[in-house]
Parts: structure tokens; sequence; C-alpha cells
């Protein structure tokens, strides 16, 4: 949990103010939500990590903290944003944690700033294009969301649908009742931006990851109901050395749900021998 010795505040972007809680100290890794989530997603991670690493946990733009949304943007939009931050906070390079549309960035920021990328990590995400009726559904959705300010009950149970899995759903009802709150307290308005421009309008960026070089690990939930294992393993076969794990009992908010397994999946990977020479480089 986070506390009040962390640094709190804004840092001005492409994509407007976004908000930053910074804690610990030591080689900096930067945490990137999902949609409809903030910051506080990882807080599982911040108190784990901030022993031995710099914490940066982003509010992404248009959700929590963060300036709200009023355009359209890309995922390249994104990974520019990311860079910004860093400069602001005059951190040359960094380990990226992202989970669903953070681990899109991640991936993208990884293959356009591979400089500034010291190692990445790929949660419950994908680097394809939505499907036809997920596109058409969305669409819907945010046509009707853009005329709300808070997210409708029938909204939010979809969304606990697809952000959790089942053995959380059945298991872990502290669990479900967290993200609940945390969707029901959605600016639906800004949030919607996002949801248009990384589900409606996503592009396949197969293609662009394959440039990724530095280590990677790639992490999916067995129970995801958003995004299926095959879709995300599909990340790791274009990402040339790659690590590719698949989570038994937890769905698309690993970090939520099961954030010890997680963060032992997490330490281990940057635990590993090649990545500790990355990190006195």
């Amino acid at each position: 949990m986070t506390n009040n010795n962390d640094k709190k505040f804004h840092v001005p972007t492409n994509l407007g103010a976004i908000h930053l809680t910074v804690c610990g100290s030591g080689p900096a890794i930067f945490f990137w939500p999902s949609l409809m989530m903030d910051a506080s997603m990882w807080e599982g991670q911040a108190e784990f990590f901030k022993s031995n690493y710099q914490v940066i946990l982003i509010d992404g733009p248009g959700h929590g903290k963060s300036e709200m949304l009023n355009r359209l943007f890309t995922i390249e939009e994104c990974a520019l944003c990311l860079s910004q931050i860093m400069d602001y906070l005059t951190i040359e390079r960094g380990i990226i944690v992202g989970n669903s549309w953070g681990g899109m960035m991640g991936s993208v920021f990884s293959a356009l700033y591979p400089h500034r990328t010291i190692a990445t990590v790929l949660m419950n995400c994908t680097a394809s294009v939505a499907p036809v009726r997920q596109r058409i559904e969305y669409r819907l959705l945010g046509l009707i969301g853009k005329k709300l300010s808070r997210m409708p009950s029938i909204f939010v149970s979809k969304a606990l649908t697809a952000f959790v899995g089942i053995s959380t759903e059945k298991n872990k009802g502290d669990v479900v009742s967290l993200l609940a709150k945390k969707l029901r307290q959605v600016d639906v308005k800004s949030v919607m931006w996002a949801v248009q421009s990384i589900v409606v309008n996503r592009q396949d960026q197969h293609e662009l990851i394959k440039q990724i070089k530095s280590p990677t690990l790639i992490i999916a939930g067995k129970e995801d109901r958003t995004f299926p294992v095959d879709e995300t393993k599909k990340m790791a076969v274009a990402i040339s050395g790659s690590i590719f794990e698949a989570l038994d009992g937890v769905g698309h908010s690993a970090a939520i749900e099961h954030p010890q397994l997680v963060n032992e999946r997490i330490e281990a990977f940057l635990n590993s021998l090649e990545l500790q020479r990355e990190l006195r480089v």
C-alpha cells in the first residue's frame, strides 16, 4: 500500500498532465495499468519492489488523477508519453511493467525506444487488432459512455467478467469487490476516449515488436477472458528470446488477483544473470 512518504505529483506530457506516485530507490521500474484502472492496481507490486527499485506508478492518460482526455490517441503516443515522463524524472533507462493497455504500450515502447529500455514485463496483453464483434461492441459502449458521468451497473458487471478469472470470481470476493469499487469511480467520459483508442482503433503490432532486443517476460493468466493465452503467446513468438509464462488461477488482472505469484515471477526475471548485466550498464 502506498504511504505518506511516497512522492505524488503531475508531469506534463503529450497526453496531458500525468499523475505519478514514486517510492523506493534503485533502478527505475515503471508500472502502467490497464484501461479503467489507475496506479493503485500495482500497490502489491510497489510494496514488494520498493526496497530494491525506484518504483514509478502511473495513472494512465485520462485515468485516476491524471488530466482528463478529450481526444483519441495511438499506442505510439502512449510510448512517447512514457519517454517524456522519463525525461522529466531525468531517468535515462528503465524497466517497464504493463498490464493489458500497459503491456501493449510497453511492447511498443521497447521497440521504439530500445536505448531507454532495460527490460520489459508484458502482462495479459495483445499485439493483435480487436475482433470485429469487440470493435462494434466497444464503439457502441463509447457512444453511450460519453453521455454518462459514472459507470452504470451493467457496464461494471460486464467489465468484471472481463477483468477477473473464474477462480477469483468464485473464491476471492474481496478482490471482485475492490475492482467493482474502482470501476464505479471511473470518469466514463474521459476513459471512453482511451477505450476507443486502445480497443476499437488499435493496430496489429507484431511486425513492430519483432524489433525488441531487450529482455522480455510475457505473462498470461490461464483464465483471462479478455485475451486468451494463445493470443498473448503470439507476442512471445514475435519477440526473439522472450520468456513466456501462463499462470494458473488468474485472469486478466493477475497483479491484483494474485500479487504474490506475480511478484515472484517478476523478481525471478529481474534476478536473472542476463538482466543483472543489463542493470550494471
